[in-house]
């Protein structure tokens, strides 16, 4: 792996998401094989990751209610896919103030690079833009990203118990609840 490659990060548009399903693929598929509590247990096969994508992700793209952005590694026309992150705009009437942050995934190979910054800076200007002046997610307690998200100015609200399973082990551990004001 080269540590000087140039790093670039672009929103994917709708029509660059099937194109790119395979690469997504491998990359929740590294994170979750690597730990990462985004929604997914072990046994997870690659086919698993790839429908994420593809039925969960590519709707909402499509219709414009979510923002998915890619982090390349080598450049953006032709680089791997090194990361991930999302942003959910699809909220109530009463709440076109606010977006949520969802799955901020970085290749375990790609990590220690400066990645999530620059892809949670990039969501962060668009959200802005947008006019979501709140921004909210959920990481499991004690996780590596917690700290990221505090260091970048994101504010713990609480821990609820119990809320999901373990990626490798049959155990419920905590997630805490974090927001941002922009």
């Amino acid at each position: 792996m080269d540590t000087h490659a140039p790093i670039a990060v672009a929103e994917l548009a709708p029509e660059e998401l099937p194109g790119n399903v395979g690469a997504l693929g491998e990359l929740l598929h590294a994170c979750v094989h690597d730990g990462a509590s985004v929604g997914y247990v072990l046994p997870f096969a690659p086919q698993q990751a790839e429908a994420f994508w593809r039925d969960k992700v590519l709707p909402p793209v499509a219709t414009g209610t979510r923002v998915l952005w890619v982090a390349r590694v080598g450049g953006q026309s032709g680089g791997r896919i090194a990361g991930t992150v999302q942003l959910d705009l699809d909220t109530p009437p009463n709440q076109p103030h606010r977006a949520e942050v969802r799955k901020l995934l970085v290749h375990p190979a790609f990590r220690r690079r400066g990645i999530s910054r620059l892809l949670m800076a990039a969501l962060e200007r668009r959200a802005a833009a947008l006019g979501r002046s709140l921004l909210t997610l959920d990481t499991r307690t004690g996780d590596v990203a917690e700290p990221l998200y505090a260091s970048i100015g994101y504010r713990v609200v609480g821990v609820i118990p119990g809320y999901c399973r373990d990626p490798f082990a049959d155990h419920l551990d905590p997630t805490t609840i974090m927001y941002k004001a922009l």
